[in-house]
């Protein structure tokens, strides 16, 4: 089993949501979330910032903004794991700067509370 992590826009998460439920994956979490991306924010400036620097933080100004994001957990077997990175990159690559990430983990087990049911039972 593994667990899929992505990080999207939040203006995608009904695409995503679709996408992913055509594509045989019915199961998953959403959670609201903050967020930005290194690329937006020059590491001496948030540092001076973070230091209590004034004119650093005002230097900040929107790019140090932590932006409106979802992040979609989905815990399936091996062989969805592909379909399901797939499904979420073609629904959320523009090709610009704050499409999201995605992270593939290993999951020891898992249990239905109400069963019992362990391993791929508890999520099949």
């Amino acid at each position: 089993m593994k667990e899929v992590i992505a990080v999207v826009r939040i203006n995608m998460m009904n695409q995503t949501k679709k996408a992913l439920t055509a594509a045989g994956i019915d199961a998953f979490f959403a959670h609201e979330a903050q967020g930005r991306g290194k690329g937006f924010v020059n590491p001496d400036v948030l540092a001076g910032a973070e230091e209590g620097y004034e004119e650093a933080a005002s230097l900040l100004g929107e790019k140090g903004k932590l932006y409106p994001k979802r992040l979609i957990t989905v815990v399936t077997d091996d062989d969805q794991v592909e379909d399901a990175v797939e499904t979420i990159i073609k629904v959320n690559q523009t090709g610009k700067p704050g499409d999201g990430k995605i992270f593939v983990l290993p999951v020891t087990d898992s249990i239905r509370v109400r069963t019992g049911e362990t391993g791929a039972k508890a999520i099949a």
